[in-house]
């Protein structure tokens, strides 16, 4: 069951957060999505989140329908950002295509050949369906801090560093300042969960681990001084 002390909190964080702007990744992640999950198991008859257009619709749908046996405002938010946000892109995610790099994609950012280096590329593709290719994700995210529309921005792959599969680059950690080195120096090393990222930061005396939405462009340029 969901402890009182437990709905308390949520709920304070996640009216800071509201005020403040729509709850962060990382802070959905750590707090929103658990609770979710935890409420939706206990509280809701099953949802198929792929039914609905849009998270509002999902939203309303689950308290003006009853779809939950649920009254609290906080709770099914929470519910609504767990089925929108994890269940509803899970099977996207898994079929998220793998990076593939042509011998003559050069990284728009140092114009080095991005396919000597396999293990580091990653790719951002816009909603017109062109892409751009990079030696790694230090290069990338100089690129997407100067993008004047990111909103056209469809998708971000990189590679896990462990298992090397492609991953959603906006849902991973990063580690930043390690003695692992890339084609263009100090980069920002991807990891599927942050167990393994905080594995790897011990390991190799890495300064912080920061999640997508978390990093900052001062954090990017910082890596090369």
């Amino acid at each position: 069951m969901v402890s009182l002390r437990q709905t308390f909190l949520l709920l304070f964080f996640f009216t800071v957060h509201l005020i403040a702007s729509e709850p962060s990744e990382a802070f959905k992640i750590k707090k929103i999505y658990p609770m979710g999950e935890k409420i939706y198991t206990q509280k809701c008859s099953k949802i198929n989140p792929n039914n609905f257009t849009s998270f509002e619709e999902l939203q309303t749908a689950i308290k003006i329908q009853k779809l939950c046996s649920l009254q609290n405002e906080t709770h099914i938010n929470a519910v609504a950002f767990y089925l929108w946000d994890v269940v509803r892109v899970s099977k996207k995610s898994r079929e998220l295509p793998n990076i593939e790099v042509h011998k003559d994609e050069k990284c728009p950012v140092c114009g080095m050949f991005v396919y000597k280096y396999p293990r580091w590329a990653a790719q951002i593709y816009f909603k017109d369906k062109t892409h751009y290719s990079f030696d790694g994700m230090k290069d990338l995210l100089k690129f997407y801090f100067d993008e004047p529309h990111p909103e056209t921005i469809e998708m971000i792959l990189v590679r896990d560093y462990y298992s090397q599969k492609t991953i959603n680059a906006r849902e991973a950690y990063y580690v930043l300042g390690s003695d692992i080195y890339g084609p263009m120096g100090e980069e920002l090393i991807a990891f599927s969960n942050e167990a393994e990222a905080q594995g790897f930061q011990s390991d190799h005396r890495a300064k912080k681990i920061l999640f997508f939405s978390e990093i900052t462009k001062e954090d990017v340029y910082k890596l090369d001084e």
